[in-house]
């Protein structure tokens, strides 16, 4: 954790005097995950606040939430086995760390941290954890298992992420407003500026982003091929999941249907008892 700002100690030379770099922090599978996580919520969230439940549209909000999950634990595995800024115990998440860092911003201090920072810390994993406890409770809801109260859980895990994800992002614009630096840019092409010499650069990890977003193109393939629009329901290892109500269409030409096969079936039994037997 080193001061950014000129005239700043870095032990114990001026800051000016210290050669800074700009290299690669985060590796391309961090990247991938937080610009899809972001998208799937954004577009969970606008599904869900302005599509009737009822809808056949309402299933890209299912669908949208289950690949957040699935995005999220992707993450936590990358979260052991990624490279060093993208590990969960580089996260600095002591409660001292994220007050002193919000003191900071108020006094108008800078401050580099190589990866997370506290504030960023704390919110990456925050919603990590609300977008998977969006996904319990949608999936009961969605098997029938919930009681109406998990309902309104799950719109409060709804809008405390989205309330987060706003904090968030008006942090960042305040530092870069205030500071008049490129952070954002570094969840883009994965360098930060100002990170004194001696930090190298991580591995991009080309090959597991790619196996990142291949998971999350199956998963979602494989939810859609099981879906049955008629009904509004998808079957997944076993169990049948009911994503919106049946189309009433599709219920009537059903009944229709069965109906229609029940009097061809009497009609069969009925020409085959008129003929004669030896």
């Amino acid at each position: 954790m080193t001061p950014q700002h000129v005239g700043a100690k870095v032990g114990t030379l001026p800051l000016e005097r210290v050669a800074m770099s700009s290299p690669r922090i985060y590796d391309l599978p961090t990247r991938v995950f937080h610009w899809t996580f972001a998208g799937l919520f954004v577009a969970a969230y606008t599904i869900g606040s302005t599509v009737d439940d009822a809808s056949p549209r309402f299933v890209l909000h299912m669908l949208a939430g289950g690949l957040l999950a699935a995005a999220v634990l992707l993450r936590l595995v990358w979260g052991v086995a990624g490279t060093r800024h993208a590990r969960l115990s580089d996260f600095s998440l002591s409660p001292a760390a994220l007050v002193g860092y919000l003191r900071g911003v108020l006094a108008g201090q800078v401050r580099t941290w190589a990866g997370h920072n506290p504030a960023s810390s704390w919110a990456a994993l925050v919603m990590m954890g609300l977008g998977l406890g969006m996904a319990a409770t949608g999936l009961a809801m969605v098997a029938g298992v919930a009681p109406h109260a998990v309902e309104e859980v799950h719109e409060v895990l709804a809008n405390a992420f989205l309330a987060v994800a706003l904090l968030h992002v008006a942090g960042v614009l305040v530092h870069v407003l205030r500071h008049r630096d490129a952070l954002p840019l570094s969840m883009v092409t994965g360098r930060k500026r100002g990170i004194p010499a001696g930090e190298t650069d991580v591995r991009p990890h080309a090959g597991v982003a790619m196996a990142f977003v291949a998971v999350l193109v199956a998963v979602g393939a494989g939810v859609a091929s099981r879906y049955d629009a008629g009904r509004g329901q998808v079957t997944l290892f076993g169990q049948t999941l009911m994503l919106r109500e049946a189309d009433e269409g599709y219920g009537e030409r059903s009944g229709a249907d069965d109906e229609q096969a029940e009097h061809e079936a009497h009609a069969r039994e009925e020409r085959a008892e008129d003929v004669p037997h030896d």
